[in-house]
């Protein structure tokens, strides 16, 4: 796997991450107006990151959040899943 994606899947990770934990704090505290607008810029980072894996790429996800360019890419491999995510 060539080192960008893999540098792209890391890098969506790590925003998902932040957009996850900003997501369960904001359970507890909903009017946090700040963690709000962090929440929101997190989230905008996150589908821009993983609309650029995917035009580059294919799908993250097999079904309901990704269109996928003819022929079917879903069975191309390696998954998302599949790489290895410590660097050699």
């Amino acid at each position: 796997m060539s080192d960008n994606r893999t540098e792209m899947l890391n890098q969506i990770r790590a925003i998902e991450f932040m957009a996850v934990e900003l997501n369960l704090y904001l359970d507890t505290h909903p009017n946090d107006q700040r963690a709000l607008n962090e929440y929101n810029y997190y989230t905008r980072q996150l589908m821009g990151a993983k609309n650029e894996y995917e035009r580059r790429y294919g799908p993250l996800s097999n079904f309901g959040g990704s269109f996928s360019r003819y022929p079917w890419q879903w069975i191309e491999e390696p998954w998302p899943w599949q790489q290895d995510i410590i660097p050699d």
